[in-house]
């Protein structure tokens, strides 16, 4: 009689544990979508915020140094862009 409930007993505790794994799981992939989002709006907010407000002394490119220089003070092609953070 002990082993038939304890038979009853493991199913039960399977059947639990395979649907709380499901639910971690579903937890685990909403949670790695949100923080790619999060991640994403943040290197947007951080690249039009930080993009074109730095002096030219900050950068590394002195005040006197203006060769290679565009006529808006700027050097190379387009806006800078930071690295990811992973």
């Amino acid at each position: 009689m002990g082993s038939i409930i304890s038979a009853i007993g493991g199913a039960i505790n399977a059947v639990i544990s395979a649907i709380a794994n499901v639910i971690e799981t579903i937890i685990s992939a909403i949670v790695s979508v949100l923080l790619a989002i999060w991640d994403c709006f943040v290197a947007i907010i951080c690249c039009r915020c930080f993009s074109g407000r730095r002096s030219s002394s900050r950068r590394g490119y002195g005040s006197s140094g203006t060769t290679g220089m565009s006529r808006t003070g700027r050097r190379g092609w387009g806006r800078r862009r930071a690295g990811g953070t992973y």
